[in-house]
């Protein structure tokens, strides 16, 4: 079975935020855009660079570093240099609380 992460109150991550937990030992970014929750490894698959902070826009993620770009709902890389999909998770909202669980 899958570790399931609190993340905290759903409410508590406002529109364009973003936050870091680990599950089962990775690190991983949440982000909330558009009214959904998404979480992906918080590694660019590039340069091994956090994900964390980096702009969201068109449901996609920039890494600060290179500028890679990945889809929040895929994980697929979307612009060099990065050509490797980062790693998604699921996300579940449950009595108002959020949490993160390996797929």
């Amino acid at each position: 079975m899958s570790e399931r992460v609190l993340v905290g109150p759903a409410g508590a991550l406002p529109e364009g935020g973003q936050v870091a937990v680990t599950v089962e030992g990775v690190g991983v970014v949440v982000v909330h855009f558009e009214g959904q929750f998404y979480a992906l490894r918080n590694n660019c698959t590039h340069k091994d660079y956090p994900l964390l902070g980096g702009a969201v826009s068109d449901g996609r993620i920039t890494c600060e570093k290179h500028g890679g770009r990945f889809e929040l709902a895929t994980g697929k890389a979307r612009a060099l240099p990065a050509v490797k999909p980062v790693r998604i998770y699921r996300t579940e909202v449950e009595d108002g609380q959020l949490y993160v669980c390996a797929l």
